[in-house]
């Protein structure tokens, strides 16, 4: 990545951790995807049964292979015959994993669910989520944060599982109440009660979307 662009990404993901600390959140910085991959098993203890809500960031740092492949308990839900089953296991799970659709500068996470699977783990129930989250995604403030959520990440993902939204035809969110919606549960994660719950690595790379 351009050395302008990294030094950037330094100082702003020093502004977030600095945000997440005082939201009882613990940030950390990556300076690529090798990097955030040891210390995102650096804060998965071994035995750990580990599932997640479909991160792409998750995949592209290596992350999901490495627990695939690792000493973890790591529930599958693509791989479950019983998708309703793995959806509950997480609520009991160890470690959630999950990237953030976006967040701001001051810490504050935003996402938005179609079943709602991911937000509600993320709202309660694993001991620990962890989330992947590349600088592209941090935003100045919660309505940036909203706006990249609903123009960027949910067309996207409507595109990409195939579905019939405005927002996979127009590329840009138009409020629907279509049967296909994404767009149906919206968490806005400004402060965890739990410390040590919340973690999250900022990635100086683009991921997910």
């Amino acid at each position: 990545m351009n050395v302008n662009i990294t030094k950037r990404n330094e100082l702003l993901a020093e502004k977030v951790i600095k945000g997440l600390a005082s939201r009882n959140m613990n940030g950390f910085y990556a300076y690529d995807r090798e990097e955030a991959l040891k210390l995102a098993l650096e804060l998965i203890p071994e035995g750990s049964t580990v599932t997640m809500g479909g991160s792409m960031s998750a995949h592209e740092i290596g992350l999901v292979d490495a627990l695939k492949d690792g000493n973890y308990n790591f529930i599958d839900r693509d791989a479950c015959e019983d998708k309703r089953a793995a959806m509950l296991a997480a609520y009991d799970a160890d470690v959630f994993l999950a990237s953030a659709n976006a967040m701001t500068e001051d810490g504050i996470l935003v996402n938005i669910d179609g079943n709602a699977n991911r937000v509600s783990a993320i709202a309660q129930g694993p001991e620990k989520v962890l989330f992947i989250v590349g600088m592209n995604k941090v935003c100045s403030d919660v309505d940036g944060a909203m706006k990249r959520a609903r123009n960027v990440a949910a067309p996207i993902n409507a595109q990409r599982f195939g579905l019939s939204t405005p927002c996979a035809k127009t590329g840009s969110c138009m409020n629907c109440k279509s049967p296909d919606t994404i767009c149906c549960q919206f968490l806005i994660t400004r402060y965890s009660l739990h410390k040590d719950r919340i973690n999250v690595i900022l990635v100086n790379d683009n991921l997910g979307f």
